[in-house]
């Protein structure tokens, strides 16, 4: 394998790393002395350098989406008694849901998908929002959040949405 396909291969084992060839803010040197790839640094950030170029721009998505909060939510310790109009979200038998336990839910509905979810969480991670739990099926999103990070929550998710771009092709 060459120092070429030994860099590529060692970059996507990073997905923040490829995030930031394809946006073209990264150091080379800086990610070539960053991953464990066997050879010159400066040939590993040439090898980098060349990846980036192969990266497709990253450009924005027009997205249709509406970004709401329901107040009042928490765990439903029982879930199986629940009925389907008190469960908001449930993933292997935890399940949120109407229950004024303190939480709150942001939900997302329209143009939803993994590169939207993975955008707004990574918006939440960068505004400290703690995550109790996260759902996405058929173009809706429900974030479970403590209740005094909501208004954080809801700016950080209608943010994340207006600059969603497209997902990364490996090459």
């Amino acid at each position: 394998m060459s120092l070429a396909e030994r860099t590529r291969d060692a970059a996507r084992d990073h997905p923040f790393l490829v995030d930031a060839l394809r946006a073209g803010v990264a150091n080379y040197a800086a990610a070539a002395r960053y991953l464990d790839v066997d050879g010159d640094p400066d040939a590993v950030a040439t090898a980098l350098r060349r990846y980036a170029d192969d990266l497709p721009d990253r450009a924005p998505a027009e997205r249709d989406v509406r970004v709401t909060m329901e107040r009042g939510v928490g765990r439903i310790e029982d879930a199986g008694t629940a009925s389907a109009r008190e469960v908001l979200l449930s993933v292997s038998g935890s399940a949120f849901g109407a229950t004024d336990d303190g939480k709150t839910a942001v939900l997302a509905t329209g143009d939803v998908d993994l590169d939207a979810v993975r955008a707004a969480l990574d918006a939440l991670a960068v505004e400290g929002v703690a995550v109790d739990a996260l759902a996405h099926a058929d173009d809706v999103l429900a974030v479970v959040v403590p209740k005094l990070d909501a208004a954080n929550a809801l700016r950080a998710v209608e943010g994340a949405f207006d600059a969603v771009a497209t997902s990364p092709v490996t090459t």
